[in-house]
């Protein structure tokens, strides 16, 4: 649903910098699920448990590291593709189907895969403007998602669409009220808000006439601004 995407964002502001920690010292990552973990946790997450969500995710961490690593002989910054596959890792969990009988990883796996190639790959011609057609993700089945698929979900209420844009207004907001300019301006690019095409930190970099490295530290020090600010709420549910 089109509303998940403000849900989705903040999870993976958060879990991108817990899944940075881990990558620092790879011997730190909690151990994967048992096959009987995982099927408890994903009921539980099934029956609304937003812990169990949040369990899920960290518990396969290591998996996007591993995939990241993979990849890492691309050219492409290590922490731009644990961004961008740890919303894979997301978009996996809140899509699987444990009735089918396949294990969580086996399916997020290739969410995270899909996610990481279509990064490389837009990093890899000129930068145009996303067109509708363009895939988001896969389905249950495995299908490629287009954007245009979610805009014209048939399923989707103005209720949700009149939501989606109090919460992004609010996202909004909270930004130019808690974040200094150059903070707004990375976390815009970074994530492509306010109409903007997503950058890689190296881009933003350039765009400013500044480190990479530099860029990195004025992300997670806005990230965790906003974090904090939203922590009462998200508690609250």
């Amino acid at each position: 649903m089109l509303a998940d995407f403000f849900c989705t964002l903040l999870e993976t502001i958060s879990n991108m910098f817990f899944l940075l920690g881990y990558v620092s010292n790879p011997n730190s990552f909690p151990q994967p699920l048992t096959p009987e973990e995982e099927h408890k946790y994903l009921q539980e997450y099934k029956n609304g448990s937003e812990d169990a969500r949040n369990i899920l995710i960290e518990r396969n961490l290591r998996l996007v590291a591993h995939i990241v690593k993979k990849y890492s002989s691309y050219g492409d910054d290590s922490e731009d593709l644990i961004s961008i596959g740890t919303i894979g890792l997301i978009k996996a969990i809140s899509t699987f189907d444990n009735e089918k009988g396949a294990r969580l990883a086996t399916y997020a796996a290739r969410c995270i895969e899909n996610e990481i190639l279509m990064q490389i790959r837009s990093t890899k011609k000129i930068q145009n403007e996303v067109s509708l057609q363009d895939p988001i993700g896969i389905d249950k089945e495995g299908n490629e998602i287009a954007l245009i698929d979610v805009i014209e979900n048939d399923n989707e209420s103005i209720l949700d669409k009149v939501e989606l844009k109090m919460q992004v207004k609010k996202l909004y907001n909270l930004m130019k009220s808690v974040l200094k300019n150059r903070e707004k301006t990375v976390l815009e690019l970074r994530y492509g808000l306010c109409n903007s095409s997503i950058k890689t930190q190296r881009e933003i970099a350039n765009m400013l006439g500044i480190s990479r490295s530099y860029v990195s530290r004025i992300e997670k020090k806005a990230i965790k601004k906003l974090s904090r600010e939203l922590k009462p709420e998200i508690d609250r549910g």
